[in-house]
């Protein structure tokens, strides 16, 4: 017999595109062009700050000894590039950074269940997280040299003790913060008190823990800074310190600038993180 080939049939994908409406497609493209402009005139505002800083040095209106320019910091830049001293800089302050960070978010979550599974323990522990996030924590780095000497551990406690009181604060308020019914149910199922933390109270806090990273990002990179301020013969902060003992603004300059560049970098990956988990 012969045989008979019928045609596929056609399925609906999951990826089939939803027609637009073309009120929705004039309000798509009317959001996209004002974030181009905000865009637009951001880049504009930093591009005429930039020139006139310049002009500015140029025509003396300002001391460039002191206020430096674009193009002497950039000089400065290419400079510190070719010789290695300016990747062997960034590269301390970012591992330090990167260190700290992951010891306080580790070290947060922790406290915060151990604080959540015994209430007592909170009760009695909560004021004096209370305390010592309160305290400034510069006044702390000249402890920590004397009892831990000028080293990269006592940098990398410095930018742990700035950020990881509120983390834990944060983190545990989030806890407890959870909606109660959730709990009563997986009690009601027969759950323990790790179930309620493994099935309802982790997955709820996700996003609140996120946030508190994007925070504590940049609180970390703050503490690196101050203790290479006073305990550090390499990084970003020792070379903000350095440069402005020998007068050397263009390194101080070019640190803060660095340090900008490094916090934005830092911040986005952390934003990015957080969009791919609401997908």
């Amino acid at each position: 017999m012969r045989e008979i080939k019928y045609p596929p049939k056609k399925t609906k994908s999951a990826n089939t595109i939803l027609s637009v409406s073309p009120e929705q497609a004039a309000f798509l493209r009317k959001q996209k062009q004002t974030r181009l402009q905000i865009r637009g005139i951001q880049w504009l505002i930093f591009i005429c700050f930039l020139i006139s800083w310049e002009i500015s040095a140029h025509f003396e209106w300002i001391n460039s000894f002191i206020f430096c320019s674009p193009s002497i910091i950039a000089r400065c830049f290419l400079e510190m590039l070719q010789n290695g001293e300016l990747l062997k800089h960034v590269g301390i302050t970012l591992l330090e950074t990167i260190i700290s960070f992951a010891i306080v978010i580790l070290g947060s979550i922790l406290i915060a269940i151990l604080l959540w599974w015994n209430q007592k323990l909170s009760q009695i522990i909560e004021p004096y997280m209370v305390i010592l996030n309160s305290l400034p924590k510069s006044a702390l780095a000249p402890i920590l040299i004397v009892w831990l000497g000028a080293n990269y551990k006592t940098i990398i406690v410095c930018a742990i003790s700035v950020a990881i009181f509120g983390s834990i604060l944060n983190i545990y308020t989030g806890f407890v913060t959870v909606e109660s019914d959730k709990l009563k149910l997986i009690k009601t199922l027969g759950g323990n008190r790790l179930d309620c933390l493994r099935l309802v109270v982790i997955p709820a806090s996700l996003e609140n823990i996120l946030s508190v990273m994007k925070v504590n990002i940049g609180l970390c990179l703050v503490g690196v800074i101050i203790g290479e301020f006073l305990a550090a013969r390499a990084g970003l902060g020792y070379l903000i310190i350095y440069g402005s003992q020998v007068f050397k603004m263009d390194w101080v300059l070019l640190g803060i600038i660095l340090l900008c560049i490094i916090a934005i970098l830092l911040y986005t990956i952390l934003q990015q993180l957080e969009k791919r988990r609401k997908f």
